[in-house]
């Protein structure tokens, strides 16, 4: 009987990608024993303003450039499944990759508003969820709708580690030292990142390596 890949799976707006995207991903990847992680690049958050939203183009590439020489596959693939909902992005990715294990990565502050995701105890059934701490965040995350139900599924790390003996549900927490970047911040610090990372290549379009899908750049609108 093969070995199944164990992915996690960490999504966002990735606007830009940064640092603290990176480690938090390899620490998972180190402590879940998984052994790779894609980076699910949003289209479009529907609990996120697109006021500010970097072209799709723009935070794929910053995905990219925080990803090299690791194990990580950042994929706009969402664009190309159509879905607007994470519940239905890891329902259709599940369906699609039958012979790999998912995990579903999430940091702290995530899970406190997790309760307004749609489906979200759906999505729990789907997949197990890793929650990574984040600074000012774990407080709320502990108190929150989606905690209180997630607590009886706890489980530990090493369960994980062992491939095919979990089931959805299951709720790992997982505590690193704070990592305090956020893209936010680098954004306040640099308004033009998008456009300096674009530069002469803005009109070009880009291959989406998961999917081999190309990503053109009047699709960004």
């Amino acid at each position: 009987m093969s070995i199944p890949v164990l992915t996690g799976l960490l999504g966002g707006s990735f606007n830009p990608a940064h640092g603290g995207h990176r480690r938090i991903t390899l620490f998972a990847l180190d402590a879940l024993g998984l052994d790779e992680a894609w980076w699910l690049v949003s289209p479009g958050n529907p609990l996120k303003s697109q006021a500010g939203m970097a072209p799709l183009k723009a935070r794929l590439m910053s995905a990219r450039q925080q990803a090299r020489r690791a194990r990580i596959v950042p994929t706009a693939i969402e664009q190309q499944l159509g879905t607007r909902y994470t519940v239905d992005t890891l329902a259709r990715l599940v369906r699609r990759y039958p012979k790999r294990r998912f995990v579903w990565l999430m940091g702290s502050d995530n899970l406190a508003q997790l309760h307004r995701w749609k489906d979200w105890r759906r999505l729990a059934r789907t997949m197990p969820i890793a929650v990574i701490a984040r600074p000012g965040y774990d407080g709320t995350a502990m108190a929150s709708p989606a905690m209180v139900w997630l607590r009886r599924y706890r489980v530990p790390a090493a369960s994980i580690r062992k491939r095919g003996q979990w089931s959805a549900p299951a709720l790992v927490l997982l505590r690193f030292d704070p990592d305090h970047r956020s893209a936010t911040a680098l954004r306040r610090a640099n308004a033009g990142w998008a456009e300096a990372l674009l530069g002469k290549d803005r009109d070009v379009a880009v291959r989406d390596r998961l999917t081999f899908r190309i990503i053109r750049p009047e699709e960004d609108a």
